[in-house]
């Protein structure tokens, strides 16, 4: 069993909140031996589990004057310098921050725009002992060493209890969506550190601070937001599903590269994509009136009767004509002599075997 003269704790992590020195216990003191406290602090000795006297920063040696409860409690038998077996424990002050909390599991919500929904919470929160007697005598107990993570565990459940009915009731109170909740973050933090101050006070802790920082819904959700957005930025659901189809034509390309493969995929894409299209577009176009019968309009120029030329004197006659009535040519089709082929009025060879005509 080992003589402290000197007994001190310094530590490297930073995350300790209680260690005790040494940390099984079995070491022994005398009057005259000296405990060195740093700033962030406090010593605590203790003796057959009571917590008796407390030493603040600074270097103290153990007198009478020091620590008078600790010698009127064991009531040295054998002088000033025998030693005397007690615990010494240093408890830490300084603030641990940037501690993290999140929820596990989605917490099933009630919306005012999508039903039952199911939202995410993650955040950070800072601590520091408040009431290290408090703490030594809840939690610690026979521990040689307390540290953030062996309570963190039981921080996060206080915080994901709270935080859920905090969230809870400030949308039923607001009639707010999730879509709401990114403008209330600090709010919500605010009302769910108060909520959280009486549970971590039980522990002998202060919670200095506390945050929200993201409330997030599922995925499938959020793939829904942003094709309504999507949607909503294009101008409407033609000019959207325009866009989806050329973006799925381009990346079905881009996927075959130059192969034949890959053009017949791109272009099969493509025919696809247009008629899912054009689907989209007839059922979005309202349903038109049939348009009132128009009245019989004149016959105009274009619609007359065609007309053909006179090889003779180039007047125009009707189609159906058999004389011209300028120089009375005729206008009937004529057929070659020689191998009976028809050719047209004022020919004067035969298209067909090249004879001539008279």
């Amino acid at each position: 069993m080992p003589l402290l003269d000197i007994v001190e704790f310094v530590d490297p992590t930073g995350k300790t909140l209680v260690a005790r020195v040494p940390p099984d216990g079995n070491g022994e003191l005398r009057l005259g031996s000296q405990c060195i406290v740093r700033e962030g602090q406090l010593a605590f000795f203790a003796r057959d589990g009571r917590f008796l006297d407390m030493l603040i920063p600074g270097r103290h040696t153990l007198t009478s004057n020091n620590i008078p409860l600790l010698i009127d409690f064991i009531k040295l038998p054998f002088g000033s310098k025998s030693p005397f077996r007690a615990d010494v424990y240093f408890v830490s002050l300084h603030q641990h921050t940037d501690l993290k909390w999140g929820t596990p599991q989605p917490i099933p919500m009630r919306d005012a725009q999508f039903g039952m929904v199911r939202l995410r919470a993650f955040g950070t929160f800072i601590i520091q002992v408040a009431e290290p007697r408090r703490l030594l005598a809840a939690v610690v107990g026979t521990r040689g060493r307390l540290t953030v993570q062996d309570i963190e565990e039981q921080l996060r459940s206080s915080i994901i209890a709270r935080v859920a009915d905090v969230i809870a009731e400030r949308m039923r109170e607001r009639k707010l969506s999730v879509l709401d909740l990114a403008t209330e973050y600090d709010e919500l933090s605010e009302m769910a550190h108060e909520a959280l101050k009486d549970d971590f006070a039980a522990l002998g802790l202060q919670l200095t601070r506390f945050y929200i920082n993201t409330i997030s819904v599922p995925e499938e959700l959020e793939r829904r937001l942003d094709q309504v957005g999507g949607v909503a930025a294009f101008g409407g659901l033609g000019d959207y599903t325009r866009f989806k189809a050329a973006e799925a034509l381009h990346d079905a390309a881009r996927a075959g590269g130059d192969s034949a493969v890959g053009a017949g995929i791109g272009l099969g894409a493509g025919m696809n994509l247009g008629a899912l299209m054009g689907q989209a577009l007839q059922q979005q176009a309202p349903v038109q009136p049939p348009a009132p019968p128009q009245p019989a309009q004149p016959a105009t120029a274009s619609t007359q009767a065609a007309t053909k030329i006179c090889p003779r004197c180039s007047a125009a006659m009707p189609v159906n004509a058999k004389f011209c009535s300028e120089c009375g040519a005729s206008l009937l089709a004529a057929t070659c002599p020689q191998c009976g082929q028809a050719v047209t009025p004022g020919a004067k060879f035969c298209i067909e075997c090249g004879a001539a005509l008279k």
